[in-house]
């Protein structure tokens, strides 16, 4: 909640992103002699940077939104839409390039998987953590493999904090400021920004939607491709059946981008609602087995399509609504995300996959009502100034008439 709008009020956002960048690549190293001591304080580090590196990302997109918005005349909103599209749509896509990755790293491990009838009973929904199969019947990647993929994996990072301390051009909020106003806030106020956003009811509500994104992210990188396709089909699968999820998520990422100022939000809101209850229900109702190898690929995808809208979707109305406090704002969506991501795996040891579903679906019950609420009020605000408007105009022309 702290480190973001500090770190982007006094370094900006790119020179952020590049710091952050370089916690990811230390977590990265620290998987390299795994233990106690050394992935539990790269994944603190990995945790401080995570949250200034979205929020840079998406205070740098929105500000380049709305400069272009500008320069063009088109709708702020618009432009910022078209920018995320296509930013999630690359950053999703890396989904697969890496599922792909391990995919075939791994592959080199030979398959001994077997899973008898009675141990794929206990797959799915069914999964209470009672059964073990996936501990027991997957057999572990060599240790060569293993640091192979983490060369790769450390090598794109290093790669990628070149890339952007060369190529990435230094960004500012150039919106303009009142004759007077202080250009750079105290470093109090910045600091307590995020806490001071708080009293927006708007954000009470909205902080629903990042709670379920990290919720079903969670569910998906974790139940899913541990109970389902590795419970029933081997670990070696998971990166096959992740990349159907990464593709998805990226080509909507980018189709929602360009259609959304045609559709409006509030209906890819609902298509993305519609299809993950209809996912949950098929995957309450399902008993994953061999024999039906296409539902193991097609549910990702369905999922991925539905995680594209509160991918894009979330960041942009974020930036819309609290356009004046992008940092603090951005910095409230990370930790409630953070916090869905708390609650997906730190129930995953000690709830059944079934629970984990009902819970899914009323987490996403309560943040679509809440997301309906801000909604309407958004639009009664917009009728009273249009309402306002109108009747200054009104004024105006009488006294001009008397004149």
């Amino acid at each position: 909640m702290f480190l973001p709008p500090i770190f982007i009020k006094r370094f900006g956002c790119k020179w952020t992103i590049i710091g952050a960048m370089g916690c990811y690549v230390a977590f990265s190293l620290g998987n390299f002699k795994s233990s106690w001591y050394t992935l539990v304080p790269t994944s603190v580090l990995l945790g401080l940077g995570a949250a200034p590196l979205w929020s840079a990302q998406c205070t740098y997109l929105t500000i380049l939104g709305n400069s272009q918005a500008r320069k063009v005349g088109e709708l702020g909103k618009n432009v910022v839409n078209k920018y995320f599209g296509v930013f999630f749509f690359i950053f999703q896509s890396s989904g697969v390039w890496g599922n792909l990755i391990s995919s075939l790293v791994f592959h080199q491990t030979p398959n001994k998987e077997f899973f008898s009838e009675d141990q794929l009973m206990s797959c799915g929904a069914k999964d209470c953590l009672m059964s073990t199969v996936a501990a027991n019947y997957t057999t572990q990647p060599s240790q060569k493999l293993v640091y192979t993929l983490l060369s790769i994996y450390t090598g794109s990072g290093v790669l990628a904090i070149l890339l952007i301390a060369i190529f990435l051009e230094p960004i500012e909020d150039n919106l303009p400021n009142r004759e007077g106003e202080e250009k750079s806030p105290p470093f109090r106020s910045t600091l307590l920004s995020t806490f001071m956003l708080l009293r927006d009811k708007r954000l009470h509500l909205l902080n629903l939607l990042p709670l379920y994104n990290g919720l079903q992210q969670g569910f998906m990188s974790g139940e899913y491709t541990r109970s389902y396709a590795t419970c029933a089909l081997g670990i070696h699968f998971v990166g096959y059946v992740m990349i159907c999820f990464s593709a998805a998520s990226s080509l909507c990422s980018l189709l929602y981008g360009k259609i959304s100022q045609y559709t409006g939000r509030a209906v890819l809101y609902v298509l993305g609602a519609v299809i993950h209850v209809s996912c949950m229900v098929t995957l309450l109702l399902w008993q994953p087995h061999p024999a039906q190898m296409a539902v193991f690929f097609i549910l990702p995808g369905l999922w991925g399509v539905s995680d594209a809208v509160w991918q894009t979707q979330n960041c942009v109305l974020y930036g819309v609504l609290f356009e004046k406090d992008k940092e603090a704002a951005f910095a409230n969506y990370r930790l409630w995300e953070a916090l869905g991501f708390v609650i997906a795996f730190g129930c995953s040891t000690f709830l059944c996959v079934s629970t984990k579903l009902y819970i899914l679906a009323g987490v996403l019950t309560l943040a679509m009502a809440a997301y309906g609420t801000v909604e309407y009020m958004e639009s009664r605000s917009l009728t009273q100034l249009s309402a306002a408007g109108g009747r200054s105009q009104a004024d105006e022309g009488e006294t001009q008439t008397q004149m």
